[in-house]
């Protein structure tokens, strides 16, 4: 197992929950959305992960990953996905956090699928790394090749 998918999140050893996101030691993520009922366990990890503090929304530090936790009552979810373009670098990585069917809060994964090209983002691929809440990874698309 690599050092980064080895660290532990304080459960005896357990590999930290957030390694599955693929983020790595010293990485700037911003995380918005933030509210009580948001997993405090995963956001520990992720932070004992890049050994780093959570870049808030007024952060003027350009990031290597947003962590938006996202309800079903939040509003837009299109405006959403525009405002953590702000601050993340090229190639960076989104991570949106959605309640898992049946939990309150919960976004059809149609609207996720419809809202994220609209924002200029691919959906690559989902988890479960809570028991309440389903991560959905967004990037920007690869430029496509330019035809000579």
């Amino acid at each position: 197992m690599s050092a980064t998918a080895d660290h532990a999140d304080g459960k005896s050893g357990e590999p930290n929950i957030a390694a599955r996101l693929g983020l790595e030691t010293g990485w700037v993520v911003q995380e918005l959305g933030y509210d009580d009922d948001c997993d405090e366990d995963f956001r520990d990890a992720i932070q004992e992960l890049t050994g780093e503090q959570f870049a808030g929304e007024d952060t003027d530090e350009v990031v290597d990953a947003v962590l938006l936790w996202f309800r079903e009552d939040d509003g837009d979810l299109v405006d959403a996905l525009f405002d953590v373009l702000t601050d993340l670098k090229a190639g960076g990585v989104v991570w949106l956090m959605t309640p898992k069917v049946g939990r309150e809060g919960y976004v059809d994964a149609s609207e996720i699928a419809e809202a994220a090209p609209t924002a200029g983002l691919s959906t690559t691929s989902s988890l479960s790394p809570t028991e309440d809440w389903s991560a959905t990874k967004l990037m920007m698309p690869k430029s496509p090749r330019v035809k000579k």
